[in-house]
């Protein structure tokens, strides 16, 4: 008890006024749970305001088109979040008469809710006694109670999941989860965590034993994919060229640039190469670089270069996937950041 009782003692005096804390509606929690996940909350309070801005209502989500929740999403990255949103949203309004569900047990039925973000909007907004887990949660039990199991392992979560739970009984739900995440994301931070001002102290498994750098331990990640993406920026009488991505690979329904992907950095005395610009934009076209980017996905490095085209004809019966838009209809469509970043740098100067 000692414990649930430091850290909601310490939650009381240093939390964050966040807006997501001042409601017991589960919509806006679920924005802000959906939105927040592996994202800072520096970097998701804006976000969250523009949805919540946009659809204050789970109904008016549920009327939203695909392209603008992507748009509103854009920069955020994982957009398969925005999508699911969407989807659950549709089913709130279709499967629970437009009132989004407090319940765990209901809530672990819709699309992009998982075990985490069941827990806090059903004790956020029911006061239901489920335990939350996240990294920030993960970090605090590894390091106080010494817990060597890795974090996502199969054992290691059923250790963590055991022992979340055990410690929010005869806890207030609501209270204890926000201040043990609290905890973790302020406190017991992954590096460089102030142990000297911590009111964990002095029965802190890691502190105690030197492991706080140690714990928590996790498997190793897969191994990263390197792939090499190669736009081609076609502008001309104020209309410029674009495709939307496909289903099955990273950014799909995104909107780009025609892309040549290559299995290396692109040589341009590589036959190949040349003889793809040329099927595609015709033997006439001439590409001049214009600039190189490194973008780092999860479990991909994607190497970018955008090139500019010059004389070129494309078929648009043969490359049905490459449209002529209007550039102003082209900046409203969402796009991955590299493209949004590049058109905020090129095209809008």
């Amino acid at each position: 008890m000692d414990f649930q009782n430091e850290i909601v003692k310490w939650y009381k005096i240093n939390k964050r006024e966040l807006p997501w804390r001042n409601t017991t509606d589960a919509y806006v929690i679920w924005l802000s749970e959906i939105i927040l996940q592996q994202t800072r909350v520096e970097q998701g309070l804006p976000y969250f305001n523009k949805f919540l801005a946009h659809f204050p209502t789970v109904s008016s989500f549920a009327e939203a088109t695909e392209n603008q929740v992507l748009k509103l999403w854009q920069g955020l990255g994982y957009y398969s979040r925005g999508r699911n949103m969407l989807f659950t949203a549709k089913q709130v309004i279709e499967n629970h008469d437009g009132i989004f569900p407090v319940q765990y047990e209901k809530l672990i039925q819709l699309k992009g809710i998982g075990e985490y973000t069941a827990a806090a909007i059903s004790s956020f907004a029911n006061n239901q006694a489920k335990a939350v887990l996240d990294g920030n949660v993960f970090r605090v039990l590894a390091r106080y109670f010494g817990i060597g199991e890795p974090i996502n392992s199969t054992v290691g979560k059923k250790v963590f999941s055991e022992l979340a739970q055990s410690l929010i009984e005869n806890q207030s739900p609501s209270l204890y989860n926000q201040a043990i995440m609290e905890f973790g994301a302020l406190q017991c931070k992954p590096k460089s965590p102030p142990c000297n001002i911590c009111p964990l102290q002095v029965n802190c498994y890691a502190y105690k034993n030197n492991k706080v750098n140690d714990l928590p331990l996790k498997l190793k990640k897969v191994k990263v994919k390197e792939r090499w993406f190669n736009y081609f920026v076609g502008i001309h009488n104020g209309y410029v060229l674009t495709k939307q991505r496909k289903p099955g690979d990273v950014w799909q329904h995104l909107y780009d640039f025609p892309l040549i992907e290559t299995d290396g950095k692109p040589d341009f005395e590589d036959e190949s190469f040349i003889v793809s610009v040329k099927n595609t934009f015709g033997k006439n076209v001439r590409i001049t670089p214009i600039i190189q980017k490194k973008h780092l996905l999860t479990h991909q490095i994607i190497y970018v270069q955008f090139f500019g085209l010059d004389n070129y004809i494309v078929n648009f019966n043969l490359h049905t996937d490459i449209k002529s838009v209007l550039l102003e209809e082209f900046e409203e469509f969402p796009h991955p950041k590299v493209i949004s970043d590049f058109i905020s740098l090129y095209l809008k100067n």
